[in-house]
């Protein structure tokens, strides 16, 4: 018998926006999660070459983003463990945490999944988690870069009318873990647009949630 349905949406969230407030949503809606967190990263690996904003703001900024979300989290367990960067340590440490019964999804984008075959130790995340890639419509995303064992795995639920059907995910569940497509979002929202739009003094007022507007604009931040 399965546990609790729990996901995890890693990323610098810098800031944390609506196109991620949407992806959220629906994926808590489609995948019917009892809980999805969101784990901003302390500083990752791929990104070291762009200065990150402090770990404490990017923190709050998503918290201060989901006061009115009742089934999603934000988790500070990759902030509080730098020495623990990689995705693989993270579900295991949810692992750890949720027990060996519950089900475990993990979030990413279309620009992470086909960076994956780089990745430390995939093979280790397939083994304790599903994988919920996220696609705008249209996006022509692909599995060749992909080991063929983990080719095999992917699911497209791509453009499907039935894709709120839960029991068909439920079954592919049961058998082994999966790497499920989707394309419930499309929204052309990016932190970088943002992060350009503070430096020129532009309003984010329509990318990002009023509270994250207004922590942006009290502390400063992007500025420079």
């Amino acid at each position: 018998m399965h546990g609790r349905r729990i996901g995890a949406y890693g990323g610098t969230f810098d800031p944390l926006h609506n196109a991620h407030l949407e992806i959220a949503r629906a994926v808590v809606e489609n995948f019917t999660l009892d809980e999805l967190l969101l784990i901003p990263a302390h500083v990752p690996p791929h990104k070291q070459l762009r200065r990150v904003l402090d770990a404490y703001h990017r923190y709050t900024m998503a918290v201060l983003a989901t006061l009115d979300e009742p089934r999603v989290k934000v988790s500070a367990m990759e902030i509080e463990a730098p020495d623990k960067p990689f995705t693989f340590e993270t579900i295991e440490r949810l692992r750890d945490v949720y027990g060996s019964q519950a089900v475990l999804f993990f979030v990413l984008g279309a620009d992470s999944f086909e960076e994956m075959g780089s990745w430390r130790e995939p093979a280790r995340i397939l083994a304790n988690a599903n994988l919920i890639v996220v696609t705008r419509p249209g996006y022509d995303a692909h599995s060749s870069h992909l080991s063929a064992r983990l080719a095999a795995s992917v699911v497209d639920l791509r453009g499907r009318p039935d894709r709120s059907d839960a029991e068909k995910r439920r079954r592919y569940e049961m058998k082994a873990s999966h790497i499920f497509l989707t394309d419930y979002v499309n929204s052309a929202v990016s932190a970088s647009e943002i992060r350009k739009r503070v430096r020129d003094g532009e309003t984010i007022e329509h990318m990002v949630p009023p509270r994250v507007a207004d922590y942006v604009e009290k502390y400063e931040l992007y500025r420079r």
